[in-house]
C-alpha cells in the first residue's frame, strides 16, 4: 500500500464532508486500520468538520435516576437488571420535589439539558401522570431544557411528553443490529429503532447513541453509526463500558483510548452535523485522554455522574470544556 495512502485518504474524505456530501462505507472500513502515524491527521480532521458544522458550542447535559433497578430485561452490561446480582441500588420512583431539586441543581452546575431517567420497563399509568407533573414543574420552574429517557415510547405518550416542555428523547441502540442479540435476547433491535422513530415523528430530538467496548467489532461499530446517520439522529452520546460486578460483561477488557479516540472521530465523519456526546465510561476509560476527545469530533458529554457511576467533579469538566476550546451552549 502506497506509504501516505492514509494521509491522502483522510484529506479526501474531509473535502468530501465538507461539501456536505457523505463518507462512503467503504472509506470508513479503511480508516479503521489507519495506522498510528496517521491517527493525529484523522482526529484532526474530525475537529475540523465538527468546526465547520458545529462551531464551539459545547452540549452539556446531567441526569437524574428517577427509578431505579427492578428491570426485568437481559442488557448484558447493565446493573439495574434483576436478573443479575448487580450492586445498583433499586427504588420506585421518586417524587416530583426530588426530580425539580434535581434540575435545578443541574441548572446550577452549568447544564444546558436535564434528563430524567428511569428504569424497570414502562411506566403504569398512575407513574407516568405523576412524572408528566414533575416534568411541568421543572419546565415552569428552572431554566434548563428537559430530555427524558423511559424505555419504549408509543405516540401517545411521546405527544404527552412533548407537550410538557420535553424536547429531546433518549433512546439508545446500544450496537449493531447484527450484535445486539449478543447482549439483549428480551427484546429486538427494531423495538428500539420503532421508539427513535415514534420520538422523531412526535417532533422531538432523538438522543441515540450506544456502547463500545461490549464485545462487538470495529465494523460492527460503524454500522451502529451508519444506522444513526441512516435514522436522522441528531444527538449522539458515546458511552465505553464501564463493567459492573455482577453483569455478564463484569470481567470485559475496554477499549483502550486511542481506539476510543479512532470511534468517536469515525462518528463525527459519519455524522458530521450531529451533537457527539462522550458519556459514561469517559473518566474510567480516557482518564486523561478526555480533552483530546474533544479535540477529536465531540462536542458534548454528560456532567455529574451517571445511572449507577457517580462522575467527577464538574468543576473540573467545565475548566476542561473551556481549556479544549468550547463555549457552554445555553
Amino acid at each position: 500500500m502506497e506509504r501516505n495512502y492514509y494521509g491522502h485518504l483522510i484529506d479526501a474524505v474531509e473535502e468530501r464532508i465538507l461539501e456536505r456530501r457523505a463518507i462512503l462505507r467503504w472509506e470508513a472500513e479503511s480508516l479503521l486500520d489507519t495506522p498510528p502515524e496517521h491517527l493525529m491527521r484523522l482526529l484532526a480532521a474530525a475537529d475540523r468538520i465538527r468546526i465547520n458544522f458545529k462551531g464551539n458550542a459545547f452540549d452539556s447535559c446531567s441526569l437524574i435516576n428517577a427509578r431505579s433497578g427492578g428491570c426485568g430485561e437481559d442488557c448484558a452490561f447493565c446493573a439495574q437488571s434483576s436478573r443479575y446480582k448487580g450492586e445498583a441500588s433499586a427504588y420506585p420512583l421518586v417524587s416530583s420535589d426530588s426530580i425539580v431539586t434535581a434540575a435545578r441543581e443541574a441548572g446550577e452546575a452549568g447544564a444546558a439539558r436535564f434528563c430524567t431517567v428511569t428504569s424497570g420497563g414502562a411506566l403504569s399509568n398512575r407513574e407516568f401522570d405523576a412524572l408528566i407533573q414533575a416534568l411541568e414543574s421543572v419546565h415552569s420552574e428552572v431554566d434548563i431544557a428537559l430530555d427524558a429517557s423511559l424505555g419504549f415510547l408509543n405516540e401517545e405518550r411521546a405527544a404527552q411528553l412533548s407537550a410538557a416542555g420535553v424536547t429531546r428523547y433518549n433512546h439508545n441502540l446500544e450496537t449493531s443490529r447484527e450484535y445486539y442479540p449478543q447482549i439483549c435476547t428480551t427484546h429486538s433491535y427494531e423495538q428500539r429503532v420503532e421508539t427513535v422513530r415514534t420520538v422523531l415523528a412526535a417532533g422531538m430530538s432523538v438522543c441515540c447513541g450506544g456502547i463500545i467496548g461490549l464485545g462487538e467489532s470495529p465494523q460492527q461499530r460503524l454500522d451502529l453509526a451508519f444506522t444513526l446517520a441512516k435514522l436522522g439522529v441528531d444527538c449522539v452520546p458515546i458511552n465505553i463500558l464501564n463493567p459492573r460486578p455482577g453483569t455478564p460483561l463484569e470481567h470485559a477488557a475496554p477499549p483502550e483510548p486511542l481506539e476510543i479516540l479512532k470511534t468517536v472521530a469515525l462518528f463525527r465523519l459519519i455524522l458530521p452535523q450531529a451533537t457527539i456526546k462522550i458519556a459514561g465510561g469517559r473518566e474510567a476509560n480516557l482518564g486523561d485522554f478526555q480533552a483530546m476527545a474533544l479535540r477529536s469530533g465531540a462536542n458534548g458529554m454528560i456532567i455529574g455522574g451517571y445511572l449507577t457511576t457517580a462522575g467527577r467533579p464538574v468543576e473540573k469538566d467545565w475548566e476542561m470544556v473551556r481549556q479544549a476550546g468550547f463555549v457552554a451552549q445555553a
